[in-house]
């Protein structure tokens, strides 16, 4: 959904700079997490948020009293504002824009290794070492197994895809023998 993405971005870069100063991003990260946790409830979302007869002060209302004391009273006014802005809805897109923004000023990068084979923890370590020397990040790797990629791994990190696979090679060899 690139709308409501668009709409997340000022609100997310509004709260990271707010918790960056204040010095409380994590404790931001885990407050955003939990409401928008809340907000992607599929009861949530159809008795609350879909509900026309709400208005958005009312719907921010109930997500506050779902989260209890878990929340600041600096979040609280945040998600208060998002209410009076019809702007809950958006609480997943801007939670996950905040944590990017988080992650990048800690310079850390989360990255997904596919591989045709279980990787083993020397060769996750040999890849992790390498990106982090790369992408001058502190790098965190979650691994998948696809069968169908045949060799090789693919890394997604971020925007940024690498695809050395087996597959994908013969599938540029077979586009270029067919020219």
């Amino acid at each position: 959904m690139a709308e409501t993405s668009t709409v997340a971005r000022p609100y997310a870069k509004a709260a990271f700079e707010f918790a960056h100063t204040q010095g409380a991003l994590e404790a931001w990260s885990e407050m955003l997490t939990l409401a928008a946790g809340v907000i992607a409830d599929d009861a949530m979302r159809s008795r609350v948020l879909d509900n026309p007869r709400l208005s958005g002060a009312e719907k921010a209302d109930i997500v506050l009293d779902v989260g209890g004391e878990a929340f600041s009273e600096e979040v609280r006014n945040f998600l208060r504002t998002l209410g009076q802005s019809h702007r809950l809805a958006a609480l997943p897109d801007i939670a996950e824009q905040f944590e990017q923004l988080k992650a990048e000023q800690e310079k850390r990068l989360e990255v997904t290794i596919v591989s045709a084979f279980p990787l083993d923890a020397a060769q996750q370590d040999t890849l992790a070492s390498a990106l982090a020397k790369r992408l001058n990040r502190e790098i965190s790797i979650t691994t998948q197994v696809d069968r169908a990629l045949m060799g090789g791994v693919i890394l997604r990190a971020g925007d940024t895809v690498i695809d050395g696979s087996v597959r994908n090679r013969l599938a540029r060899l077979r586009d270029t023998l067919s020219v």
